[in-house]
Formats: structure tokens, sequence, C-alpha cells
């Protein structure tokens, strides 16, 4: 397991060179994250009930700690203004991701290859072990639904391959090779 989750957040990949993109594409994608539907539609949850519910609960907070009294030495008044710029600060990073998402579209998608919104089954050839996991942005990333970005360095490798493809990832100092079982879309 902690070879799973190494490969997706540090590593050196061997295999398919890639075309270095051009100055102005890097300046022009720098900020653009690529995402499913279903996770841009959580990011816009998460900003609705930030802005409408959370924003409301916290300024009845604070209404509360300021009729207590001498704000200096109020606890609660600076809890709950610490929550009130965690609360600000995420809506503004959900803003930003909305506002760069780019959402992959199944229109666009040869979907025997594998790219973000695959379901797709690894055969591990040293221990004969099988992994499945989900190809997402990586906005939406998340370890415990076993959600790997496209931009990690198993992610980074995936993208683009077929069933039967075998392959390298180096990470820590350990070469792990790999083959494709099976590839859907999520």
């Amino acid at each position: 397991m902690r070879l799973f989750q190494a490969l997706f957040t540090v590593g050196k990949i061997h295999g398919l060179k890639q075309r270095q993109p051009a100055a102005q594409e890097v300046l022009i994608m720098a900020d653009k994250k690529m995402m499913t539907l279903e996770g841009l539609k959580n990011l816009q949850d998460e900003l609705d009930n930030r802005k409408v519910v959370q924003r409301k609960e916290i300024a009845e907070k604070i209404k509360e700690a300021r009729e207590q009294g001498d704000l200096s030495e109020n606890a609660e008044y600076d809890a709950a203004r610490e929550e009130q710029r965690d609360n600000e600060a995420r809506i503004e990073e959900l803003e930003n991701l909305i506002k760069n998402a780019v959402v992959i579209s199944e229109d666009d998608i040869d979907h025997t290859r594998i790219n973000i919104g695959s379901a797709v089954k690894l055969l591990d050839l040293e221990f004969n072990e099988e992994m499945e996991f989900s190809i997402v942005g990586s906005a939406e990333v998340n370890s415990l639904e076993r959600k790997i970005s496209n931009e990690s360095p198993l992610g980074k490798e995936l993208v683009g391959r077929k069933v039967g493809d075998e392959f390298e990832v180096e990470c820590n100092g350990f070469v792990s090779k790999y083959k494709v079982l099976e590839v859907a879309r999520v």
C-alpha cells in the first residue's frame, strides 16, 4: 500500500517520451486544471455551501462573540474570525479552480485508452497483485477513494495507454512494472 501511495506523489517515470510544450502553451495551461464533470460539480457544490451556509453560520458566531463584550481577550471571537479567514481563503481557491477548470468531454475521449475519468485495473508484474483506481484531475484526488491525478507520476504514465500495455515506474529507487488489464469509464 505504501508503494501505491508513493507512486502518486513522488517518482520518476520511464517509458513514453512526451513532446515538450512551447513556452506559450505552458503559460496558457499553467493555471488550467483538467477534471471530470463530476469533479467540477463537487467543487461548485462546496463553493455554494461555503458562500451560503458557512458564511452565515460564521457571521452568527462572530455576532455572538461580539455581544460578550471585550474583544481583546475573547477566544470565541478570535476563533470565529480565524474560521472566517479560512472559509474565505477556501472560497477564493474554489473560485480559481472552477474558473480554470477544463472539463473533459466524453465525446472527445477515445474510450479504449486511459484518460481522465477512466477506471483502470493494473497488474503489478513483480508481486502478481491487481490494483484498481480512477484517473482524475489534480483538484479531485482522493487516495481513500483510490482516485489519482493525471499529473501524478503514475497518472502521467497511464494516460494514453490501452489494455495490454506494459510499463515501468521508478519510485524511491525502486522500479515497478505494470500491465494494464482493464480500462472503463467511471
